[in-house]
């Protein structure tokens, strides 16, 4: 007989259909968290209250010879237990409300157009750049990424074009709902059990593809240790990043490749590795400056890079005259369909990576961009050439 997986809302029986109740009580075994299960004082079969990992629960509901039902938060679909238990068991689901859909009902704004997101018993990491633009986003939050952390984390973004509407125990006696200011929520207690929603109610910054080189800040007085603007473009776009790419970025510098690749890989993870303190700094608040929420390392590669998820993309701007090792590591982590982009200035850096490449069995493909940009002179323009660089592309070889 299938386990009948049942949401329920934080007024207990009065948030079930009779039917569902009725199951409840039919059932010869209870499941659900120890706040779900104290709904049900009156019940006379067993009952298990759910504690550390699924695991244990699937083996236990694998060999239940009884009825089973499972009481679950809400819509059990919606971030919750009924998705992963529906992969290993037989299972039907009964949805109630869930939390978000009643927090945009107190808010009284529509939700089809909203982004979700949740950093329940997740690292906040990489939040920034995955909800930067959006007009509405509904975040499920816990103790640790409580209201007051989020507001203080959107804060050192600059992300004060939001408000934050918390709403605290929905559908309970004591349910409290509140639009704040960023400000406002960092210095407040909220209720364990809340919802945010963040809503757009100004304008803000927007960043295509191509960002100028004078919005990077920079190193004083040898301003220029960047990748220029259209040789950028080239490599972030020979890297055929996509929508959660995990990326490295060695050498950072400026940290300019990293955002821009955070624009698109907004799902997935950036990661960013610089020898120079005052460059590592000046990155820094470039991606506090571009809403990027990067993991970054202090150290000269492959110092550092153990640290990092392994990449679906590689950027190396610059190897310090340690090319073999660092690529020892790329190349050997690189994820199955993975790219590695190499830049270099001289024709001795363009033969040795080409060398190495093959030596570890990939194949390179070579743009030479030979750049120049107009100039006003007087009434009229002339062009003034960049440094030639070459960007090196390489695969795994079939």
């Amino acid at each position: 007989m299938a386990i009948k997986i049942i949401g329920i809302g934080d007024d207990g029986k009065l948030s079930l259909l009779p039917m569902y109740e009725q199951w409840v009580y039919e059932s010869d075994v209870l499941i659900g968290g120890k706040r779900h299960l104290d709904f049900f004082q009156d019940f006379e079969g067993e009952k298990v209250a759910i504690e550390g990992g699924l695991s244990p629960l699937v083996e236990r509901l694998k060999n239940e010879e009884g009825n089973a039902v499972v009481l679950a938060s809400g819509d059990p679909l919606f971030y919750g237990i009924g998705s992963y238990l529906s992969t290993k068991l037989d299972v039907e689901i009964y949805p109630y409300l869930s939390s978000i859909q009643l927090a945009f009902s107190r808010l009284k704004e529509r939700w089809q157009d909203a982004y979700f997101t949740s950093v329940h018993g997740r690292s906040i990491k990489g939040l920034a750049q995955r909800i930067d633009g959006y007009k509405k986003v509904a975040i499920l939050t816990d103790e640790q990424n409580s209201p007051s952390a989020l507001a203080n984390y959107l804060l050192s973004f600059g992300m004060t074009e939001y408000k934050m509407f918390v709403a605290e125990n929905l559908g309970g006696e004591t349910e409290r709902c509140q639009l704040l200011s960023l400000e406002e929520a960092a210095n407040q207690l909220f209720s364990p059990l809340n919802v945010v929603i963040l809503k757009q109610v100004d304008k803000s910054s927007v960043w295509p593809l191509g960002i100028e080189d004078d919005e990077f800040i920079q190193r004083k007085p040898d301003k220029g240790l960047i990748t220029k603007k259209e040789v950028r473009t080239l490599s972030i776009s020979a890297l055929q990043l996509k929508r959660d790419s995990v990326v490295w970025d060695i050498g950072t510098c400026t940290g300019s490749v990293a955002i821009e690749a955070a624009k698109i890989a907004r799902e997935g993870q950036i990661f960013a590795v610089e020898k120079n303190e005052a460059d590592l700094e000046n990155c820094r608040e470039n991606l506090a400056k571009f809403r990027v929420d990067a993991h970054t390392v202090h150290g000269k590669a492959p110092e550092g890079l153990n640290e990092f998820a392994d990449p679906d993309a590689v950027f190396i701007g610059g190897t310090a005259g340690g090319m073999e090792t660092i690529l020892d590591v790329c190349c050997s982590r690189l994820n199955s369909g993975g790219r590695i982009v190499l830049n270099a200035v001289t024709i001795e850096n363009l033969a040795e990576a080409m060398k190495a490449f093959k030596e570890r069995g990939f194949e390179t493909a070579v743009t030479l961009a030979q750049i120049s940009r107009s100039k006003p002179i007087l009434h009229l323009t002339r062009f003034d050439a960049l440094n030639p660089i070459y960007i090196i592309t390489a695969k795994r070889g079939e």
